[in-house]
């Protein structure tokens, strides 16, 4: 938790109906997958819910897999994104390369055990933000949770989001996780009715049962 404040990041979103009920809770960031292998896969989206978000003092944020530099800048262009997640292989040179176009930078590493930290040595001066998610085999999220205790091996300065199947049950667990570079967490799938359609009910209660300090 930095400065007192505890940020909620919630992914996936794509309905134009459920990202307007959502925005109603005031989440801090509402992520968008531009991944077409997702089942949350954007697609063409509606024009008018990043502006809808925006307006609501939420951070709208891109989400990419391993995308092109040019393809990034014109998705955001298009839409007006000024934060992007990165969830592949993309390099230090490339996130650079985003944060020198103006883009502010949130490079997502997947966790197993503690030797995977260290491939966060050479993004430390590149990234606004991290996010550290539970290793698959495969892109995205997996509705599974590591071992949150090896992020206390993490000494970086870079302040990073918690993520990885975190669900309804689990405020008690994030409320009792100290860690001086956490900003805050990420959820996604264990909230859901069906991919991409969030149950607003459960995430009401989740943001209760955390009290979120502003």
């Amino acid at each position: 938790m930095l400065n007192g404040k505890f940020k909620l990041k919630i992914c996936g979103m794509r309905e134009p109906d459920n990202v307007s009920e959502v925005a109603v809770l005031k989440p801090d960031y509402m992520g968008f997958i531009f991944y077409a292998e997702s089942p949350r896969f954007v697609n063409a989206l509606a024009y008018n819910i990043v502006h809808l978000v925006s307006i609501l003092d939420i951070e709208p944020v891109a989400v990419f897999v391993n995308a092109s530099i040019d393809s990034i800048q014109q998705i955001t262009e298009l839409y007006g994104f000024t934060t992007v997640q990165l969830h592949g292989n993309e390099t230090p040179e490339i996130c650079i390369a985003l944060r020198e176009n103006g883009l502010k930078v949130i490079k997502s590493f997947s966790i197993n055990d503690r030797l995977d930290l260290d491939e966060t040595k050479p993004y430390r001066d590149c990234c606004d933000y991290f996010l550290f998610d539970t290793k698959t085999p495969a892109y995205g999220g997996s509705g599974k949770q590591y071992n949150w205790s090896i992020l206390q091996d993490y000494n970086g300065v870079t302040p990073f989001f918690l993520s990885g199947g975190i669900g309804p049950n689990d405020a008690e667990r994030i409320l009792s996780f100290k860690h001086p570079g956490l900003l805050g967490i990420d959820i996604n799938s264990r909230f859901e009715i069906k991919p991409a359609l969030k149950d607003v009910r459960l995430i009401s209660t989740f943001i209760n049962q955390l009290n979120f300090p502003k």
